[in-house]
This record gives structure tokens, C-alpha cells and sequence, in this order.
């Protein structure tokens, strides 16, 4: 069994890809993991094929007898996206369907064409990609309870990626309390708050991830209920402790506002708080912030991704592309994965999205950040410091979003933690009157990726 990370860390030995896919499953997460250890490998949701609008009558007719009764919340005419379902029978074969029913019904060609593109997307098949938070994946796998399903984090077990909690006094996993500020030896200051200002003219940040908490950096700010609340689900799984990826987007809120105060923040829930999302969630939480942008006059100048996925051809989900393209006018920074490896992780890899690995604290590249040609920028993203909600402690089971929370400051490390900084950066560029290209063209040189060592 991979190491526990150690008291105060928030970095250990990951899991592997398969033995996160079983964890999941105890959930009630119904996942498979296509070709494992092989070049193909990618986790899908089992038996669902995603089709564009356009594939949608030839791929029902020729699937037509694999496939299960369609339910009215699979047809995605706002999405211009359908989702289909396969029998029982054919359910671990999705990956190979979907790539046969592409190959039969062919391609558009796009010849660079921006219209072409939309509509060889809109002609698409794949199956429905599993997409990953990118904080450290954990470091060990909980006891089963007596369900079957693994018990909360035990005091002073810490999962890989779990934050180190800091407040007053110090919080740890689930919780665990030691004394009083500067008692303990891994006792830090709490962060100063961000400046309370507003830049004129405004630049919109708009993050997609687990939501966003009021947490005092944010809940007094101008901007923060305009779309809407989207709160934490701190405990989704209903085992009485903190999902393990639970307080993500909060986090990520916090490394911008750290270092990009002015921005206006926008904040969509895709990630669940168990750190998986798939192509329809995705695809979802980047319509409806563009949409949302639209109604309320707001121009979104960047956009943060902290998840990504692989896939089975090494391409982008074609209607996940097919979304990002639709940012033409800002700036896609996203976390370029977790796996310390150099194959393309999507949306990251995309020549539109800035992808950013993670570096430690002596400036090398994080053992376990992917890299590559494809990476263009490497941030700090070991025991970073930003903002966080917790679980308090004794709740007890009760709805999601009305758990009782306790908010203070946390470590923790992933590429999710990098790319934020980066988006940061090109935001305070932006603020000084870059255009696209040369924000884009200084952030990353700010935060060279460097071949490692």
C-alpha cells in the first residue's frame, strides 16, 4: 500500500489510477477504467456515450440495438449535446464503441476553419470522460466501514492532497486541534486579507470548480452572490467527514485573490467535492458561465480549470474543445495533471488553454506534475497557502451545503494550486493594459516551465 503522507505535509505517494476508480465506486460512482497501465488509459463513466447534435441521428440509428431508453435529462438541446446510455451487456465497452461509431460515421474536416471546427465538434462521438480535480491524489485508502463504503479520514491519517488546516488554533484532517497559535510546530500566521479593492475597468476571473464558500476573504466582496451562491459541499457522501476534495474551489478562489486583489470573481460548480466531473459537467459549467457573462454585460477575461482528464486517443473531448474554443476573447489557464508524466492531459493540452505544472519550493518541477512540450508555464504548487472551509467537527449527517463549517487557511499541493497563480498573473496584466497575446506572453515568462532535472 503507497505511504501515508506524514503529519503537517500535504503531499505523500499517490494512489493508483485503478485504485481511485474501486474508491469511487464505493460512492455509488459507477466508473470504468478503460485499458488500465496501457497507452490508452482513461477513466469513463460506464455505458455513456456523449454525441454532438449534428452526430446525434446516424449514431442512434446505427447503435440503436446496444442501446438502453432514453431519459429526458440526456438530451441536451441547450448543450446541443446528447447523452446515450448502453445496455448492461455493453457497458464496459463504451471506449470502443464510441471510437467505431466515430471512425464509421467519419469526420468534417476543419482546414483551420473556425465554423468547420465548431461543426466538425457538433459531429462528434466519444464516450463520456471522467475528469480529475488536480490537487495530490491520496495516500491511502480508508478502512471499509460496515457498508462497505471506507469510513471517514481517521484522526491523524492524512490523505495525499488533504489540506493542512491553519486557524485559530491549528486544524488538521478531521479535525484534529493542537493547543494555541505557535504551540505547534507546523502553526503558521493566519494569511493577511487580501486588499478589499475593485479594479476599473473591471477583469473577471471566473473559476470552475467545487463552488465557493463565504468565507471572510469573499462573502463582503461587491461581487460575490451577483451570479448567484454556489456553496461547498463539504460532505456529499454523507459519512460524516470532509470529502476529500471538499473546499477546492475556495482554495483556488483564494491564490487569485491573493495575488490579483482587484479582480471581479465568478464561480461555477463543476467538481464535485470527491474530485471527479465528466465532459457534460464541463461542457455545462462553460456555457453557462459565457451565457451568464452575456445576460449580465460581464466580459469574462480569464477563465481557471483545475481538473482534466486523459483519453483513449490522446485527444481532447471533441465538445469539450468545441466549448473552449468559444472563449476566443480570454485566456484559459488550466492545471496540467497530476499523473508526473508527459502524455497530454485535456483541457490543458489544448494550443488554446495555457497549461501549467506544478514546481516545489526550490523552484524544481513537483515530482508528481505532468510536463512537456505541451506544458507552457510551471507555478508553485507544493504547500501552498490559501484559503479554506472544514467540516466542524461532530456534525452530523445532514443535507449537503447545510453542514456546519469552520473557515480559516490550509496547505496543500497539486497543479490545481499552480494554474491559479498563473491566471493571476495574467489578470494583473491584463489590469495594467496588456492585450491577450501579451499578458499571455509575459505571465508565462514569468513562470518559465523548465525541463527537469
Amino acid at each position: 500500500m503507497p505511504e501515508q503522507g506524514e503529519q503537517g505535509s500535504s503531499t505523500s505517494r499517490p494512489l493508483e489510477l485503478g485504485q481511485l476508480v474501486d474508491l469511487w465506486g464505493h460512492y455509488g460512482q459507477d466508473l470504468l477504467l478503460h485499458d488500465p497501465d496501457g497507452p490508452a488509459e482513461c477513466v469513463v463513466r460506464a455505458g455513456e456515450i456523449v454525441v454532438g447534435d449534428q452526430a446525434y441521428p446516424a449514431v442512434t440509428d446505427r447503435l440503436r440495438r446496444w442501446l438502453d431508453d432514453e431519459r429526458a435529462e440526456d438530451l441536451r438541446d441547450d448543450l446541443r449535446l446528447a447523452k446515450l446510455r448502453l445496455r448492461p451487456a455493453e457497458r464496459d465497452r463504451a471506449v470502443e464503441i464510441a471510437l467505431e461509431t466515430a471512425s464509421a460515421i467519419g469526420t468534417i474536416e476543419a482546414d483551420g476553419d473556425p465554423a468547420r471546427r465548431d461543426l466538425a465538434d457538433r459531429n462528434s462521438v466519444s464516450a463520456n470522460h471522467v475528469h480529475l480535480g488536480c490537487s495530490s491524489v491520496p495516500g491511502a485508502v480508508p478502512e471499509a466501514g460496515p457498508e462497505g463504503r471506507p469510513e471517514a479520514t481517521p484522526l491523524r491519517t492524512k490523505w495525499a492532497g488533504s489540506p493542512v488546516m491553519y486557524g485559530t488554533p491549528v486544524m488538521y484532517g478531521t479535525p484534529v486541534m493542537y493547543g494555541t497559535p505557535g504551540e505547534d510546530p507546523d502553526q503558521v500566521p493566519a494569511l493577511p486579507t487580501p486588499p478589499n479593492e475593485l479594479w476599473d475597468p473591471p477583469v473577471t476571473v471566473a473559476v470552475l470548480d467545487t463552488g465557493l464558500d463565504p468565507h471572510p476573504w469573499f462573502a463582503g466582496r461587491p461581487w460575490f452572490s451577483d451570479w448567484g451562491l454556489s456553496p461547498e459541499v463539504l460532505d456529499g457522501d454523507d459519512d460524516r467527514g470532509q470529502d476529500r476534495q471538499a473546499g477546492h474551489g475556495t482554495f483556488i478562489a483564494g491564490i487569485v485573490l491573493q495575488h490579483a486583489p482587484g479582480v471581479v470573481l465568478r464561480h461555477r460548480s463543476v467538481l464535485s467535492s470527491l474530485g471527479l466531473t465528466d465532459d457534460v459537467i464541463v461542457v455545462d459549467g462553460l456555457r453557462g458561465a459565457r451565457h451568464a457573462a452575456a445576460r449580465s454585460g460581464t466580459h469574462i477575461d480569464v477563465v481557471v480549470i483545475a481538473s482534466g482528464c486523459h483519453t483513449a486517443n490522446n485527444e481532447c473531448p471533441p465538445l469539450v474543445r468545441r466549448e473552449i474554443a468559444k472563449y476566443a476573447d480570454a485566456v484559459v489557464v488550466a492545471s496540467a495533471g497530476n499523473f508526473g508524466t508527459s502524455r497530454k492531459f485535456w483541457p490543458a493540452a489544448l494550443p488554446k488553454a495555457v497549461a501549467v505544472a506544478a514546481t516545489s519550493q526550490n523552484g524544481e518541477l513537483a515530482e508528481f506534475s505532468n510536463r512537456g512540450p505541451w506544458v507552457d508555464a510551471a507555478a508553485p504548487g507544493v504547500d501552498v497557502l490559501s484559503s479554506f472551509v472544514q467540516l466542524m467537527p461532530g456534525t452530523g449527517r445532514t443535507p449537503p451545503n447545510t453542514e456546519n463549517r469552520q473557515y480559516g487557511f490550509a496547505k496543500w499541493s497539486g497543479t490545481s494550486f499552480a494554474a491559479p497563480r498563473v491566471a493571476a498573473e495574467v489578470a494583473r496584466l491584463r489590469h495594467l493594459g496588456e492585450d491577450i497575446e501579451g499578458a499571455v506572453r509575459l505571465a508565462t515568462a514569468a513562470f518559465p516551465m523548465r525541463a527537469p532535472r
